[in-house]
């Protein structure tokens, strides 16, 4: 299988100025067309800066980025938000729904942006509210939900367009254990039934139970993670 993500050599720093201090150096990383991977770490090692790069929400300071064929280090920013358009999923911490929309609406943004006709859309939709157990909450808006099924919604809509890539970065961090064991089986049994390419910033043992590789971010650099990051699987 070909890879989805192919990172070389990348180097980033907070700020731009000379003297700002390093978060990445020299990183390498590749994911291949269906792998699930997981990046975990210390906070602060670098996580969300790795994973909005990569997500083509920034450019880095050097280095290579390639995600499925497209290379993003010499993209313009609108180039790069043509490609999140139509073929980067991104799932942040917190939920980022449209409050004057309802649940439904949201999940149809990304295929309203891509021109997708409309019964295709609707029917997409409905298909991606039923697998996330919200088929009964279509006509809610977002402050009619709590915050696990707001989340739901953001995994739904992230994988609305079938991206090529699914990010997350730290999926769960706003949620607590109960709530987040479910959006955690979400987000793993969809794109496991898709075949989506993931890459997901996580601390969470049942997530990382489960992944094809577990990445640990310490210094700037990816490596294998340890079997005291690889816990044994546990039901949510």
């Amino acid at each position: 299988m070909g890879a989805v993500v192919d990172v070389e050599d990348l180097h980033h720093s907070y700020g731009h100025a000379p003297a700002a201090p390093p978060v990445l150096r020299g990183l390498s990383l590749t994911v291949r067309r269906g792998e699930f991977v997981a990046v975990t770490g210390r906070p602060g090692a670098g996580r969300t800066t790795l994973l909005g790069l990569v997500g083509g929400l920034d450019t880095p300071v050097s280095g290579r980025i390639t995600v499925d064929g497209a290379r993003l280090d010499g993209m313009g920013e609108q180039e790069r938000l043509r490609l999140r358009r139509d073929r980067i999923g991104i799932v942040f911490p917190s939920p980022g729904l449209l409050p004057v929309l309802t649940v439904a609406e949201n999940v149809g943004v990304p295929l309203r942006l891509r021109n997708i006709p409309a019964r295709e859309r609707d029917e997409r939709v409905s298909r991606l509210l039923a697998e996330a157990g919200l088929a009964e909450l279509a006509g809610l808006r977002p402050d009619e939900i709590d915050g696990a099924r707001r989340q739901r919604v953001a995994v739904a809509r992230a994988l609305a367009i079938r991206p090529a890539l699914l990010v997350a970065d730290e999926p769960t961090a706003l949620l607590g254990p109960g709530d987040a064991a479910g959006v955690l089986e979400l987000l793993y049994t969809a794109v496991r039934a898709r075949g989506t390419t993931a890459l997901v910033a996580t601390r969470e043992p049942w997530l990382l139970s489960r992944c094809d590789r577990v990445l640990e971010l310490r210094d700037g650099r990816l490596s294998e993670a340890g079997p005291e990051l690889r816990p044994l699987p546990v039901r949510p």
